[in-house]
């Protein structure tokens, strides 16, 4: 038989370099990385080759339209590390990836550093030589000539027999030419990593924000009156003066008057009650309809400009679902299921049920027509100057939706901002994320002791999620009284305020009912709290003498004047020998916050903490910027006495010896 010929090889062999992972990247470059525009973006690279040749490797970076991609020389860390950032200077969507090669130019250097025989440096010299003659030839101009030249010193120099061997390496090891060379190397068989790794730009309020949670239609203040727009801008002195930077309104659109549920979530509401805000829609409209007990257009014009006025967004409800008497229900029967007795199926939860509310079936045979109609809500308000969304239970509609959605709309307007509020389970949580959502809601409710808190934000600030998991931090929120809150004094709502405000850059209140420590469930165990705001209004009285609010801004305060908690990463617990007292340090360049919160509402606490994993030492001040008092410590570890009655936590700026502290907060 005729011998069968060996295939030949296809790729390109002479390709020694290996990439073997290029870092961050989110399941392989399926999903986005995130980032903040005009912030450095560290990039990290695993690259090397066969034998002790020389590599360069170079990162490669473009906004999403771009075509040719800006470069930067990767600079190795050992162990075939390599590193490089680089800075998007815009929100949008980018893309990166890493080249790299065997550096024939460099190699060649490297090695004649090494050789001593004289006859070995003159032939070496040769070899140089010809590099730096095919170098001339990628070269122009002036670049070219001087490499014509230095191509024809080399043998020159090899040839000299005035010259010894270190006088010849020194002709050939000169630093300006090295520089030159560098410019034009040979880069034909360089290694590309595939595939190219995405990734979004946000602006700053992405990653650092604070949030303020009120329902507009309790702003009056007039006990028994519907609340306004208007009242809502009434309060946003009160509002700013707090501190916080996205005020967030539950859904202001119609409510659905059939199926109304009644005060405290009865079945059967009674003439008068006003219902809940996430039934969306009725006879005056739908979700791009104002209630027009709120106001109009241009009184949420109005409001949206006032806000800003003060530093604050407003951020809006987005909730993907219908009261019974919502025109979509007519007008497009075919986005909802029907039961076998040809109702329209209402939402359930077992054994929870929602008769005013109805899903949209994803699954509709008009599926396209309904996610055009669901992403125009989105522009609708956007086109209103809304730039931040909370979206209500987005994990139960589709998630190729979401991605689509969101896409798109972040290619149109790249500063919008999407809050996802999916109480989950975690992967889907995470699902969402990357999907496009730019933060997320978390278990912070469900948290409590120390072990949990401790292992549940380490997670979060460094596990496999910091790449894209942006959490927002609540204590309470209008559908959940946390059950450590259920009868709860001052002490609790201080503590579990300072935990969310310092071990995460976003979170947020549901303001009045924290403000004024709302502490009364519907029944033992609930998490619904009694007379909620979302069946009936409620008149807050703001003035009360007990208010958090002076604790609240200067817990915002404090925030904003301390750039190490406007991050997640740099989030490390320390050692502090009492289980009831937790301890935990952030910094940003000289900016170092430690914080300790006494866990025990209603015990005083005591220990020893060790600032050790902070990384500093020496002697200390340590600045409580919550008392405004002054402690000095001679090492790194020191005494801590907590009484919850009094100051249930400490927020320490660490002042390093010789360092001053002019900050005081009033």
């Amino acid at each position: 038989m005729p011998e069968r010929k060996a295939p030949r090889p296809t790729a390109e062999g002479r390709a020694r370099a290996v990439i073997d992972a290029v870092l961050p990247s989110v399941d392989g470059g399926r999903f986005a990385v995130k980032c903040v525009a005009g912030e450095p973006l560290a990039i990290v690279a695993h690259c090397f080759a066969d034998g002790h040749d020389v590599l360069r490797v170079m990162l490669r970076w473009c906004a999403e339209r771009d075509k040719a991609p800006h470069e930067v020389e990767m600079v190795p860390e050992g162990n075939d590390v390599w590193r490089a950032s680089f800075t998007p200077p815009l929100p949008g969507r980018y893309r990166y990836h890493v080249a790299a090669w065997v550096d024939g130019w460099r190699s060649w250097r490297h090695d004649l550093e090494r050789r001593v025989d004289a006859d070995d440096i003159r032939i070496a010299l040769l070899a140089g030589a010809a590099l730096l003659d095919a170098a001339s030839a990628r070269a122009k101009g002036e670049d070219r000539k001087a490499l014509k030249a230095a191509a024809k010193r080399l043998p020159a120099a090899a040839g000299d027999a005035g010259l010894d061997a270190e006088a010849r390496k020194h002709v050939a090891l000169d630093e300006a030419l090295a520089e030159l060379c560098d410019r034009y190397p040979d880069r034909r068989f360089e290694t590309v990593s595939t595939p190219e790794l995405p990734l979004t730009a946000d602006r700053e309020r992405a990653r650092y924000s604070t949030w303020y949670e009120m329902f507009p239609r309790s702003a009056s203040e007039h006990a028994g009156r519907h609340g306004t727009l208007r009242d809502v801008e009434a309060r946003l002195p009160h509002v700013a003066e707090m501190g916080f930077d996205v005020l967030y309104l539950p859904p202001i659109h119609p409510i659905g008057r059939e199926k109304r549920k009644g005060r405290n979530n009865a079945l059967e509401a009674e003439p008068g009650d006003v219902g809940s805000p996430w039934a969306i829609g009725a006879e005056e409209g739908g979700h791009k309809a104002i209630h027009p007990q709120l106001g109009d257009e241009s009184d949420f014009a109005r409001l949206v400009q006032r806000a800003a006025a003060h530093g604050i967004e407003v951020a809006l409800d987005v909730a993907f679902q219908c009261a019974p008497d919502h025109p979509y229900v007519k007008a497009h029967p075919g986005w909802f299921r029907t039961r076998p007795d040809g109702s329209v199926q209402y939402a359930e939860n077992p054994p929870k049920k929602y008769q005013d509310i109805y899903p949209f079936d994803f699954e509709s045979d008009d599926w396209q027509a309904l996610w055009i109609e669901l992403k125009g809500v989105f522009e609708h308000w956007i086109e209103r100057g809304v730039r931040i969304f909370r979206v209500d239970n987005p994990h139960t509609k589709a998630f190729a939706f979401w991605e689509w959605a969101i896409g798109e709309i972040r290619r149109a307007h790249p500063d919008v901002l999407f809050l996802s509020e999916a109480f989950t389970r975690p992967k889907v949580m995470h699902r969402l994320a990357k999907l496009g959502f730019s933060q997320s809601y978390t278990y912070f409710t469900w948290r409590n002791g120390k072990r949990e808190l401790t292992d549940y934000f380490t997670e979060l600030a460094h596990g496999p999620g910091r790449d894209y998991f942006r959490p927002n931090v609540w204590p309470n929120t209008p559908d959940i009284l946390g059950l450590q809150l259920h009868g709860g004094g001052r002490p609790i709502f201080a503590a579990r305020l300072v935990l969310a405000a310092t071990l995460a850059a976003s979170y947020g209140i549901y303001g009045p009912a924290y403000e004024l420590m709302e502490n009364t469930p519907r029944s033992a165990g609930s998490e619904e709290y009694l007379h909620s705001e979302k069946y009936e209004l409620r008149r807050w009285d703001l003035s009360r003498a007990d208010s958090l609010a002076p604790l609240i801004a200067r817990v915002n305060r404090i925030r904003r004047d301390n750039p190490a908690l406007h991050a997640d990463r740099s989030l490390v617990f320390l050692d502090i020998d009492n289980d009831q007292l937790i301890a935990y340090c952030k910094q940003s360049g000289d900016n170092v916050i430690v914080t300790v919160v006494n866990l025990d509402s209603a015990h005083r606490q005591s220990g020893w903490l060790d600032l050790g994993a902070a990384g500093v030492e020496g002697s200390l001040q340590l600045h409580d910027l919550l008392s405004d008092q002054h402690f000095a410590w001679q090492s790194a570890r020191g005494f801590i006495l907590l009484d919850p009655a009094h100051a249930p936590a400490h927020v320490f700026r660490v002042i390093r010896r010789n360092e001053r502290d002019f900050e005081y907060y009033e």
